[in-house]
C-alpha cells in the first residue's frame, strides 16, 4: 500500500509538471512576464524575430527537460517497484536484500516469521536450526537462489541459513 501511494504521487506530480511546462512551452516570454521584469531582463531590445528565436529556443528547452524529468521519474518509479516486491517477483537480480531485522532473533524454526526494518515479511519454509542464538536488530542478508525461486535468510555473523519465503 505504501509503494502504491508513493507511485501514485510520482504520478501525479509528474503529470502537473509536464502540463505545467508544456503550458510554458507555448507562452511567448512577453506573455509570461511583467513589463518591468520583461525589460529588466533587456529582452524589449530584440527584435521580432530575434524575441520569437529566443521563445522558440526556451520552448525547445523546457521540452527536452520536461521529457528527461519524465524518463528519470519513470526509472525511480521502476525501480521502486522492483525493490519493493522483491521475494514475490523475481526481476533478474542476484543482488542480496540487505536490512536489519525487525525485534529480537531467536534462532531458526520452520515457520517462523521474520519482520525486517524494511517492512518485509519472510516466513521460513525449511528445517533449517540455529539454536540458542538470541540477538536484537540483528543485520540480515536475503539471496535469491540461482535455480528456482528459493531465497536463502542468513544473520550476520552465522554461517547457517534458513529458505524462506515472502509474504508481506
Amino acid at each position: 500500500m505504501k509503494m502504491s501511494r508513493w507511485f501514485l504521487s510520482l504520478a501525479l506530480s509528474v503529470a502537473a509538471t509536464c502540463a505545467f511546462a508544456q503550458d510554458r512551452a507555448d507562452q511567448p516570454l512577453r506573455e509570461a512576464m511583467s513589463d518591468s521584469e520583461f525589460k529588466a531582463a533587456g529582452l524589449d531590445k530584440l527584435t521580432p524575430a530575434e524575441l520569437a528565436a529566443l521563445d522558440a529556443w526556451l520552448g525547445r528547452r523546457i521540452e527536452q527537460e520536461t521529457a528527461q524529468a519524465v524518463t528519470e521519474a519513470k526509472e525511480a518509479g521502476r525501480r521502486e517497484v522492483q525493490q519493493s516486491t522483491r521475494g514475490f517477483f523475481d526481476f533478474g537480480s542476484a543482488e542480496p536484500i540487505v536490512t536489519v531485522l525487525a525485534g529480537e532473533f531467536r534462532g531458526f524454526a520452520k515457520g517462523r516469521r521474520y519482520t525486517l526494518e524494511n517492512g518485509q515479511v519472510w516466513e521460513q519454509v525449511d528445517n533449517a536450526t540455529l539454536s540458542g542464538v538470541v540477538r536484537q536488530k540483528p543485520g540480515v542478508k536475503i539471496t535469491p537462489s540461482r535455480v528456482g525461486n528459493n531465497w536463502y535468510f542468513r544473520i550476520d555473523g552465522y554461517n547457517s541459513a534458513a529458505s524462506v519465503r515472502r509474504i508481506e
